[in-house]
C-alpha cells in the first residue's frame, strides 16, 4: 500500500505533466485556429471577410487555447473550453468549408457565391467523396483540404484536452483526499 507522502508525490508529478500537456495542447489549438483564418497563408480572405463562421468563431483560440491555459485557475473553464472546441470542430467538419462555389440556376449562366456548398448535400458526404474536394470549391484553392486538416486537428486536440481535464479532475480530487488523509 502506498504511503500518503508517496501518493502526494505521484499526484504532484501527475499535475506537472498534465499542466505541461494542457499548455502545449492549448498552444497547438490556438495555432490551428489562426491557420484557419488565413487559407493558404493568404490574408486577403480574412480582409475581405471570406472566412467561414466556424473558423471566425475562434474556438481553437479562446476555447481550446486561452480557456485551457486557465486550467491552472479553473478546471471547469478548461472542460467547457475543450468541449466547445470539440463540438464546433465537429459541426464544422459536418458542414464543410466556407468557399466560393458554382450556383447554377436552371439553364442560366454560372453564378458564383461564397457559402457552405456541402452543408445541404444530403446524397453525398464530401468527407468520403474526394472527387468533390477540388471540383466544388473554386476559391480559396484547396479549401476542403485546409478545412478538413485543421478542423480535424482541432477535433483531435480538443478530445485529448477533454481527456486531460478529466484526468486533472480525478488527480485534483485524489490530491485533496490524500492531503486530508495525511493530516
Amino acid at each position: 500500500m502506498l504511503s500518503p507522502s508517496c501518493t502526494m508525490a505521484c499526484s504532484r508529478t501527475c499535475s506537472r505533466i498534465l499542466g505541461l500537456s494542457l499548455g502545449t495542447a492549448a498552444l497547438f489549438a490556438a495555432g490551428a485556429n489562426v491557420a484557419l483564418l488565413f487559407p493558404n497563408w493568404d490574408v486577403t480572405y480574412l480582409l475581405r471577410g471570406l472566412i467561414g463562421r466556424h473558423a471566425m468563431l475562434g474556438s481553437g483560440l479562446w476555447g481550446g487555447g486561452l480557456m485551457l491555459l486557465t486550467a491552472l485557475f479553473s478546471s471547469g473553464l478548461a472542460l467547457l473550453g475543450a468541449l466547445i472546441c470539440f463540438i464546433t470542430s465537429g459541426v464544422a467538419l459536418k458542414d464543410g468549408p466556407f468557399c466560393m462555389f458554382d450556383v447554377s440556376f436552371f439553364n442560366q449562366t454560372q453564378a458564383w457565391k461564397y457559402g457552405y456548398p456541402f452543408k445541404d448535400m444530403h446524397n453525398r458526404n464530401y468527407l468520403y467523396d474526394h472527387s468533390l474536394w477540388n471540383s466544388v470549391c473554386r476559391e480559396p484553392s484547396k479549401a476542403v483540404i485546409w478545412h478538413v486538416s485543421f478542423f480535424s486537428t482541432l477535433l483531435c486536440i480538443s478530445l485529448f484536452q477533454l481527456l486531460l481535464v478529466v484526468i486533472h479532475f480525478i488527480n485534483s480530487f485524489l490530491g485533496l483526499f490524500c492531503s486530508l488523509c495525511e493530516k
